[in-house]
């Protein structure tokens, strides 16, 4: 019997019982569950072709999408399994294959303090104008952590909040805030019309789901400038690549004029990595955190080499400092709580020697 609606939500439920943040589920191969970082084959038989073009009616399901699926190659998409989960899903062919990867987004929102991040991500949530970056590969938790600083927003301040997304993927409730969410396709045409709209529907924030071209930018910066909190993403590993990439977004003569609104308005970027606990059961996030300061501005600026920045966020740590951590700083910290082992910091830190001769130090 081919895959059907119920097969696809015990699928769901297993992955949810077992922690997985994604399903991938391919033709000829059976599904697998991202669980702790490692792909775990499930306990089943392969998916058919067959298979595939069912699972692929019941989560894509619009017409206009269904009608072409024999030439569809790619799309992303969302849905909801009431009471269990909300799913963010990918559609994509290889090899003449169709393959879906399935994203798992909890129905709770997170709060900061459940993630166990630095307190200094709710000094942030307090900005009133500026941009804020999240930044990471993909699967390293942005999406949650902006939700858990849209959701501590939304307790404390009696504010507009506009999110632009695709899709959307927490759905935050209104408490001390009124939130609306926008949703590409569904509620708006694309991230530059919903974003020039926003403007003008009043908000204190935005958040824009990803950073992903020049007219994205330029309004997130045009909407900083006029006294707004901007919060979004970008595929970047630190604070240096991710000013690196948004410069190199435009041409060369406009570049001058972007690095000083980049150092006007960039208020933080906050970059981060899963790390394998110490037990092995779960996962923790490793975060570099860069306040902007007089110093970045420079960078930013060109006044002062950008190679300068990491030892400016060092610098920003501890007393006195503005909240900036390293990777570094924040690894070591994670292992002396017990909360990875010193063979996953020693993976991760950017200085094998640098961290053993802090051991020996402290």
């Amino acid at each position: 019997m081919p895959f059907n609606k119920t097969n696809l939500i015990n699928l769901v439920q297993l992955a949810v019982q077992h922690g997985a943040s994604d399903i991938h589920i391919r033709s000829g191969e059976v599904p697998c569950l991202r669980i702790r970082g490692d792909l775990v084959p499930v306990k089943t038989n392969p998916l058919s072709a067959e298979d595939m073009k069912e699972v692929s009616k019941i989560i894509l399901h619009k017409k206009e999408v269904l009608e072409n699926l024999g030439s569809l190659t790619e799309y992303d998409g969302g849905f909801a399994i009431p009471g269990l989960c909300r799913i963010r899903f990918n559609f994509f062919r290889f090899n003449r294959k169709i393959g879906l990867i399935l994203r798992i987004v909890k129905e709770s929102i997170p709060t900061l303090e459940s993630l166990g991040l630095p307190k200094v991500l709710m000094h942030i949530a307090q900005q009133q104008r500026g941009l804020v970056l999240v930044t990471g590969a993909t699967g390293s938790g942005k999406s949650t952590t902006l939700a858990g600083m849209i959701d501590y927003i939304n307790t404390n301040r009696a504010c507009h909040i506009i999110t632009v997304e695709d899709p959307v993927e927490y759905l935050h409730p209104q408490k001390t805030a009124r939130v609306s969410q926008r949703e590409i396709g569904k509620d708006t045409k694309d991230f530059a019309s919903a974003l020039r709209g926003a403007l003008r529907q009043d908000p204190d924030v935005i958040l824009i789901g990803e950073m992903r071209d020049i007219e994205t930018v330029q309004i997130a910066l045009k909407a900083a400038e006029t006294g707004h909190i901007v919060f979004s993403t970008i595929h970047t590993t630190d604070a240096i690549t991710s000013i690196g990439r948004l410069i190199s977004m435009f041409p060369p003569e406009e570049q001058t004029e972007v690095r000083k609104r980049l150092a006007e308005n960039l208020y933080a970027t906050i970059s981060q990595r899963m790390l394998k606990n110490a037990d092995g059961t779960g996962v923790v996030i490793a975060q570099e955190i860069m306040v902007t300061s007089p110093g970045i501005k420079e960078c930013i600026k060109g006044e002062e080499s950008i190679s300068r920045i990491p030892q400016i966020i060092r610098e920003g740590r501890g007393k006195g400092g503005n909240g900036s951590q390293s990777f570094d700083q924040n690894i070591m910290e994670l292992y002396e709580s017990g909360s990875i082992t010193k063979e996953t910091a020693l993976s991760a830190v950017s200085s094998q020697s640098d961290f053993m001769q802090s051991l020996i130090v402290n």
